[in-house]
């Protein structure tokens, strides 16, 4: 069985109350909220979402999802790059979602073509220290809490109960995730990608990135290459 949920394109209907525990998926992908509302809290953050906002998601993001009574009704997107951001809005969901129905190609570029971000709401400190974290992998936790007059104990209690990880696996998945960008998209050498990232060495490095996708860094340097190479020889 694949440790990663798979991800349903097209129309998907969620029925509440309910919750579904924390997973990640091996797809960047975009929620497209056709209707009802929940909360979603995730390696971007927390967000409440309603009609014609959208959820992007990277590759193995992890998040979790609160469904109240009424339930969702939503379009999944397969992207075929990264997002940058973690929540968006449309001008014409309506239209995208007639799009999913019979043309995923052009459902995807719409979205693309529609698609603008929205700023993450700070509802409350575990939001801000989500944030935080995503800035700078490399935060210390024991100084955040000392500077917002919080005990450990309550910020790990705290944080969990939002977000199901503690804050240093949060931080964790932060710093891996920047460094899997990284490979991803430039050419430096590993152990220069693990340096900058804030890892220990290039092997510590390694067993992050394999723990989280299932693949060592340099699979990821492999594939990134392959790509430059198909895309130099369609010019």
């Amino acid at each position: 069985m694949s440790r990663f949920a798979p991800v349903t394109e097209g129309t998907d209907n969620w029925c509440g109350p309910c919750n579904v525990p924390r997973h990640r998926h091996d797809r960047a992908y975009a929620a497209l909220i056709l209707s009802g509302s929940y909360e979603e809290s995730g390696s971007f953050g927390r967000y409440r979402v309603r009609p014609g906002q959208v959820l992007l998601h990277r590759r193995f993001d992890a998040h979790l999802d609160r469904f109240e009574s009424g339930g969702a009704h939503i379009v999944n997107v397969l992207l075929c790059a990264e997002p940058a951001f973690g929540l968006g809005c449309v001008t014409d969901a309506d239209a995208i979602a007639r799009l999913s129905e019979h043309d995923p190609v052009a459902t995807a570029a719409a979205l693309a073509e529609q698609l603008r971000p929205v700023p993450p709401p700070i509802t409350d400190w575990p939001d801000l220290l989500a944030r935080d974290l995503r800035d700078d992998p490399q935060l210390s936790l024991h100084d955040w809490a000392m500077r917002h007059h919080l005990a450990p104990e309550t910020l790990s209690r705290g944080f969990r109960k939002v977000f199901a990880t503690p804050p240093a696996g949060f931080r964790a998945e932060a710093r891996t995730q920047d460094a899997l960008g990284l490979i991803a998209k430039g050419s430096s050498p590993l152990a220069a990608v693990a340096a900058a990232t804030g890892f220990a060495d290039q092997a510590h490095m390694t067993r992050a990135i394999t723990a989280l996708t299932g693949r060592p860094p340099g699979y990821w340097r492999e594939v990134k290459s392959l790509q430059d190479l198909a895309r130099g020889l369609h010019l």
